[in-house]
């Protein structure tokens, strides 16, 4: 959870949940359970962001195995169903693409609350991504600038990842083109990685929006994108006949896009029969950032100070779609009145990854029972 080098403060892992058990049983009141999260992040804050996440990861498995994921995340989310792209989720908060590239953590990461969850992005073969350092936190501003670059082990070992786990929920599996592959040939990318992923996703995100793999997003210019989500679809149908199930197509998005860029794309959307699409990726702007370290940092920006722009997206997607294709809204949700924003400006599904950096797994409870109680009220 926070922001993903060995992590030798994996041996106190006993202890942590020990002194965890020991303050929860000071409170009497099963409602103030207690977030072990909010306690450990001053330390997992004073790590290197990516040393963090690996540690973050082992802690949420060790959890998992013992039982004890609700000190960390404390009472389980509430169920809110929601019915979309023909899927039944169980609540409508799910894990962004990006926290679990590999598909290594699905099981202890079902077992925070998630309505569903979404791995990668995957491309055809294993790359480093960027060098490091490549992912910086501005604490001030709750926001987390990353140029992470794809950075996974390629589609068939996080198929491998997938296949051993027990999780039958929702799985989103993210597919990208890896970063030496040009910009000509990037439709060859997706079909491979698409036919590969295609009986083990419930849907697959199509990330054409990342700013760190040069180039790619021009695959959202109009001529780009057209052959592109022609191809796939084509693809999709075939697959369909020979697998006998329909699997589901997103398309994420930037922020950094006209209102008439959106309205070219919506249009692309729903002329190929895009199931969803999601909004948004990180931001190439710095707009609305106080802390000056760190901020110049080429690569994406998410977390608080993209809340805004990404809204203001759904928004305008939702006006111009008119429901025609399902929106899942992503980026600057850290409080459950952030999710209620989203849903608000039209979006039926949200996504979080910064906001549970900052405020732990318990967002998702509290996102969860936002929703319901703002869904019996109306």
């Amino acid at each position: 959870m926070a922001s993903g080098g060995d992590c030798s403060g994996t041996r106190h892992l006993p202890r942590l949940f020990d002194v965890a058990r020991g303050a929860r049983r000071e409170r009497p009141d099963p409602g103030a359970a207690l977030n072990l999260y909010q306690l450990i992040r001053p330390f997992l804050f004073s790590l290197e962001p990516e040393n963090a996440h690996r540690f973050t990861m082992r802690l949420l498995e060790f959890a998992h195995q013992t039982k004890s994921v609700r000190l960390i995340a404390g009472e389980r989310a509430i169920l809110a169903p929601r019915s979309v792209m023909g899927l039944s989720f169980p609540n409508p908060v799910g894990l962004a693409a990006g926290l679990d590239k590999n598909g290594e953590h699905v099981d202890a990461l079902a077992a925070l609350g998630f309505g569903f969850i979404e791995i990668g992005t995957v491309t055809p073969r294993p790359q480093p991504g960027n060098p490091r350092p490549r992912m910086f936190r501005l604490i001030r501003d709750r926001a987390i600038i990353n140029r992470m670059g794809f950075n996974n082990k390629g589609v068939d070992r996080v198929l491998n990842n997938i296949s051993r786990t027990r999780y039958r929920g929702i799985l989103g599996i993210n597919i990208g083109k890896n970063f030496d592959t040009p910009l000509e040939r990037a439709i060859d990318d997706y079909l491979y990685c698409l036919r590969k992923v295609f009986t083990a996703a419930s849907y697959v995100t199509v990330n054409i929006s990342s700013p760190n793999t040069p180039n790619l997003r021009q695959l959202q210019d109009e001529g780009e994108l057209d052959r592109l989500l022609e191809a796939l679809v084509t693809e999709r149908g075939r697959l369909t006949q020979l697998h006998g199930r329909r699997v589901p197509l997103a398309v994420k998005i930037a922020p950094d896009l006209t209102q008439p860029d959106i309205a070219t794309m919506a249009s692309l959307f729903i002329k190929h029969g895009i199931d969803a699409v999601i909004a948004t990726n990180t931001t190439v702007s710095r707009e609305g950032l106080s802390q000056a370290r760190d901020a110049d940092q080429p690569g994406g920006l998410s977390g608080a100070p993209l809340k805004t722009r990404s809204t203001k997206i759904v928004a305008q997607l939702a006006a111009v779609l008119a429901g025609r294709v399902p929106i899942i809204a992503a980026g600057g949700i850290l409080h459950a009145a952030d999710a209620l924003e989203k849903m608000a400006a039209g979006a039926s599904l949200v996504q979080v990854y910064s906001g549970l950096v900052y405020e732990g797994p318990a967002l998702i409870r509290n996102i969860t029972r936002a929703l319901a109680a703002s869904n019996s009220t109306q």
